[in-house]
């Protein structure tokens, strides 16, 4: 079976404390991220806590990257959810681990929209969209 897309889970931990907790450089880490991907950006939204923490999220034509931080635990947490075979979510980890300079992630890989039909019939979007 061929899923519609896949859903990255990813958690990141020993994050740079500064970094993690400044909404512009949050904003910059995850557009570049997501750009060096091939994602095609539509919009984005991020913001700032009071006293510390970042939330932010990019909708891209094949579907979202979002990202919440701890400032306080030096964590974050990101999503990177795409649908078709275009997006390299490798190179976006990779950019965003090196952006936050953390020092270790885990990741769990889901794949979504499990549909039993040949790859050939499956479209990620609807024709004339």
């Amino acid at each position: 079976m061929k899923g519609l897309g896949d859903h990255l889970i990813v958690e990141f931990y020993g994050c740079n404390k500064e970094v993690i907790n400044n909404e512009v450089l949050i904003e910059n880490i995850l557009i570049k991220a997501a750009k060096v991907a091939k994602a095609t950006i539509i919009d984005y939204k991020f913001h700032k806590f009071s006293p510390h923490g970042v939330s932010g999220a990019i909708i891209i034509a094949e579907s979202h990257f979002t990202i919440h931080t701890w400032p306080e635990y030096g964590y974050c947490a990101v999503d990177i959810f795409t649908c078709g075979d275009l997006i390299n979510s490798s190179i976006a980890l990779n950019i965003i681990k090196e952006g936050i300079e953390a020092d270790y992630m885990s990741a769990i890989k889901m794949v979504r929209g499990l549909i039993d039909l040949p790859d050939d019939q499956i479209r990620h979007k609807p024709e004339g969209s």
